[in-house]
């Protein structure tokens, strides 16, 4: 499977004055955030909310600023996450595409909506919690 890059759209949840910015971002499943250039965090005027040291695909280990909030979008869908500044382009890693509920087509190289949930995202939470929640309202 070749390289697969995705149309994004990032804005600034806190400050709704500034435009959303339209990035060509590569998808990695085996990445977990969502990384930005620095000049993405500055457009978008994100605020450093934290520090993490993060392992790259060479094995180095960094320091990083991790920004936020960030608002991302992919066709119909939409999540609020952080970001590491890291890098010269944007990678869209596999915590905003679960969240999202987007996946890679293998035989088309793009990424997609779940065509299991085309309208509303779908996601799985902690079957525990459920039935914690079923014995709540039934008063037990």
């Amino acid at each position: 499977m070749g390289l697969i890059y995705a149309n994004l759209s990032l804005a600034n949840p806190r400050n709704r004055e500034l435009k959303p910015i339209m990035v060509k971002a590569l998808v990695d499943t085996g990445a977990l955030h969502l990384c930005i250039p620095n000049h993405v965090a500055i457009q978008l005027s994100l605020e450093e909310l934290d520090k993490r040291e993060v392992t790259t695909a060479s094995g180095e280990k960094r320091l990083c600023a991790y920004v936020g909030p960030l608002e991302v979008r992919f066709e119909n869908r939409a999540c609020f996450t952080g970001a590491l500044v890291l890098g010269d382009e944007v990678l869209l890693g596999a915590v905003p595409m679960e969240d999202m509920d987007i996946l890679i087509s293998p035989s088309k190289q793009i990424l997609v909506v779940n065509p299991a949930n085309p309208n509303i995202p779908a996601s799985v939470v902690k079957m525990g919690l459920a039935q914690a929640e079923i014995g709540y309202f039934n008063g037990n």
